[in-house]
């Protein structure tokens, strides 16, 4: 009986043994068959040395900083270097507690996760970098998950063979998705913290950590997760100082504080210099076609992980956006209470026809008409479509507005929005600083620096004044009789005698060119343009820069023609620049992810005027700032209306300026020069009958001249911008006496500020 019972016993050793081996043998079989690839390729040697990750291609600025990125994933890997000691910790001590003892593989976790099922374990930071990079999402079916954790492990075992474990950790935090266009730790330390991943505190380390078990779960900016985004934090927390990498009072103080984060979103709508971004991305859609890879493909900017060096100067577009967002919000009020005794609002001077054909463009140039075209719907689905009423979120200055509101009234409603642009130029170098295409880029795509043109009134006027005092040599303190001035009928082609006015009507008596300027009188640049012919006057505003068509008419002299923000601030910088064009730059270089040089970028120059002619003209725009329609930069008068935001300004130093009105007060310019920036801005509606009705509000010294003082003061207050207050630097030998004697109003005195144009 004893014998059969020891034989029993030998024949269940033998069974438990050889079930156990087997098991075994069979793991090591899977993993052989694995290693060989037969279940499914596994990564060679060069995939492992670059792993398949889709890259954003960011935006860097003139100072270093990141402004924008173009991604499908908004991934931006970065060095282990660059990782807070603290962040490090936290990972190791929640997800591998012994991530620098095991070789990719934690038998000892993977045995305890076995026979203890939710004790966690199971798999290393190694691991999940291999699923992150190489194998697909886990499989329900028990069976194939088995293979595809056998591949990840032999990927792991290769990866850590591979890699230093500083790599790995990198590698990690790199693939990892945080949601809300958060794909990498160095976005994800961007969007929820509004910092570079190095910045990152323990506290804020620790929320990111958390996320890993699951982003969606336990993420901090869902408020139907953040109760557990801050448990899950707290466990990290107990995790550290388990693993004795903080103190139980450090834990215990940790563990009180409520959840914070700084959401600062990344996307196209959203951040600083959105209007200059979706510029540059049509930039480099042209680039990319005509530089191709080694292999003859293209660059793609969403994928490909490019770094593009910009000519923007991120505090100065900061101070831009501010500055115009500031005037244009108080602008916008009196617009609304002008409105309000408009029967025809926000619209003047037109028909009730006119009024639906301006609507109806507006309705087919609308994302919700295309796309209901695209569907294949009639005209006359699409029309009930845009009459019923329908939730939807609207744009103010104070923030969106959530409301209920037809598609077609939503489109009249945006027709009562001013819009501005703001673009600067380092005469010197042609590099453009700062780029504001409008007050949000969300809701008013339009870029108005290089996508519209507008007629740009008395700001054309110095171009006359140029072409005649470096074809003339004429000086400031040539005179000229204020009389009206006619060109007769058939002169330059025009079809009638063209006799302007002045637009407060007065005549008699001479006036220096200085005057001439600073006043914007209409019979001064008539007579002028007369004088040299509308062809040089072209000829000359071509040469500095100006690309559209420019007709060959009188009328030029008044500002009769509809140019670019971006072509006139441009041509403008040749003044500041000694009569030297440089052409504008937004690109100083490009890179690719690896950081190799894929092209450098360098502007062309061009003379345009003679030094001393270009030196004339500033002067001549320094009157304007001294006794005209840009007096008010200077002055501490207060009896402003409150429209004009942030006066008194009391600038002192030297300022080249030009204000601009056109017809009906549908446009408002403003070019500003200092030494080593030239600045313009316009303001008006999105229709030309969108417009102030009376001069007061209307002239380019209330719509646009404000925000460019609120840009220059901002800058200004920024002592590491090095701004110039000096005074432009006069040539030697300067051939054209500048001495007129005392200006008609002295700093400070109320001045009387012209219709800038009239009838054309």
């Amino acid at each position: 009986m004893a014998t059969e019972k020891k034989t029993d016993f030998k024949k269940y050793v033998k069974w438990f043994w050889g079930i156990i081996l087997g098991g075994f043998g069979l793991i090591l079989l899977l993993f052989f068959i694995a290693s060989v690839g037969g279940f499914g390729p596994l990564p060679s040697f060069e995939e492992l040395e670059n792993p398949q990750t889709n890259l954003a291609t960011e935006v860097i600025s003139i100072d270093g900083k990141t402004i924008g990125k173009y991604a499908t994933e908004n991934r931006t890997p970065i060095h282990f270097r660059e990782l807070p000691d603290n962040l490090v910790k936290a990972l190791i001590a929640t997800e591998d507690e012994r991530f620098y003892e095991h070789t990719g593989i934690d038998f000892k976790g993977t045995a305890r996760a076995v026979l203890k099922p939710g004790s966690g374990g199971a798999s290393t930071i190694t691991q999940q970098l291999a699923k992150n990079l190489f194998t697909k999402r886990a499989s329900s079916n028990i069976f194939k998950r088995v293979l595809q954790k056998a591949k990840e492990w032999i990927v792991a075992v290769k990866l850590e063979r591979q890699y230093t474990k500083q790599e790995i950790i990198a590698m990690y935090l790199n693939t990892q998705g945080f949601l809300f266009n958060a794909s990498g730790i160095r976005s994800a330390a961007r969007i929820y913290f509004g910092k570079e991943a190095n910045e990152l505190d323990l506290q804020e380390s620790a929320i990111l950590v958390a996320m890993l078990k699951n982003p969606r779960q336990f993420n901090p900016n869902r408020e139907i997760s953040k109760g557990k985004s801050l448990t899950r934090r707290n466990v990290v927390f107990a995790q550290m100082y388990k693993n004795g990498f903080i103190t139980k009072q450090e834990k215990d103080s940790l563990q009180k504080l409520p959840l914070k984060i700084n959401y600062t979103p990344e996307s196209h709508n959203e951040g600083y210099a959105t209007y200059f971004r979706g510029h540059l991305q049509k930039v480099m859609r042209k680039w990319v076609q005509e530089h191709p890879k080694p292999n003859g493909e293209e660059y793609d900017i969403f994928r490909d992980g490019l770094k593009i060096y910009v000519t923007i100067d991120s505090r100065m577009q900061q101070y831009a956006e501010e500055a115009v967002n500031e005037h244009m919000a108080n602008l916008q009020s009196f617009f609304f209470k002008e409105q309000k005794k408009n029967k025809t609002a926000p619209f003047y001077d037109i028909e009730k026809s006119d009024i639906n054909a301006i609507l109806e463009r507006g309705k087919k140039n609308s994302d919700r008409y295309k796309r209901l075209k695209l569907a294949g719907k009639s005209e006359k689905y699409i029309n009930e479509v845009f009459k019923k009423k329908t939730e939807m979120s609207v744009f103010s200055h104070k923030g969106d507005i959530d409301t209920i509101m037809s598609p077609i009234d939503s489109i009249r409603y945006y027709k009562y929005f001013l819009r501005s642009g703001l673009l600067s130029i380092e005469p010197q170098s042609g590099h453009i600083k700062a780029w504001v295409g409008g007050v949000n880029y969300k809701h008013f795509k339009f870029d108005a620096v290089e996508q519209q043109k507008r007629q740009v009134g008395s700001t054309f006027k110095p171009f006359v004044y140029a072409t005649a005092i470096n074809q003339l040599r004429m000086s400031p303190c040539d005179q000229l009789p204020n009389i009206p001035y006619t060109i007769p009928k058939g002169k330059y082609g025009i079809p009638e005698p063209w006799t302007p006015e002045n637009s407060n009507q007065q005549y008699g008596g001479m006036l220096t060119l200085k005057d001439g300027l600073a006043g914007s009188v209409n019979t001064i640049s008539a007579r002028l343009i007369d004088m040299v012919t509308p062809e040089n006057v072209v000829r000359l505003a071509k040469s500095a820069g100006i690309k559209s068509d420019i007709p060959s008419n009188p009328s030029i002299a008044l500002g009769a023609v509809d140019l670019s923000l971006l072509e006139m601030v441009s041509a403008y910088s040749t003044f500041a620049n000694r009569g030297l064009r440089v052409s504008p730059m937004i690109i100083t270089r490009i890179e690719d992810k690896n950081g190799t040089v894929l092209e450098e970028f360098t502007p062309e120059t061009k003379e345009v005027l003679s030094e001393e002619s270009a030196y004339v003209v500033l002067n001549l725009l320094e009157g304007v700032t001294q006794s005209g329609s840009g007096v008010r930069l200077r002055s501490n008068y207060t009896g402003y209306p409150k429209i004009v935001t942030g006066f008194p300004y009391n600038f002192d130093n030297a300022i080249a300026g030009k204000t601009g009105t056109t017809q009906n007060q549908s446009d408002g310019w403003f070019m500003g020069i200092v030494p080593n920036l030239a600045t313009g801005v316009w303001t008006g509606g999105e229709d030309r009958s969108t417009h102030f009705p009376g001069i007061g509000y209307g002239q380019g010294a209330t719509m646009s001249l404000p925000s460019w003082a609120l840009f220059m003061q901002k800058c200004y207050a920024d002592k590491t911008l090095d701004i110039s207050k000096e005074d432009f630097e006069k040539p030697e030998n300067l051939f054209i006496n500048l001495n007129c004697g005392e200006s008609n109003k002295k700093d400070g005195e109320k001045e009387e500020l012209p219709v800038e144009d009239t009838d054309f």
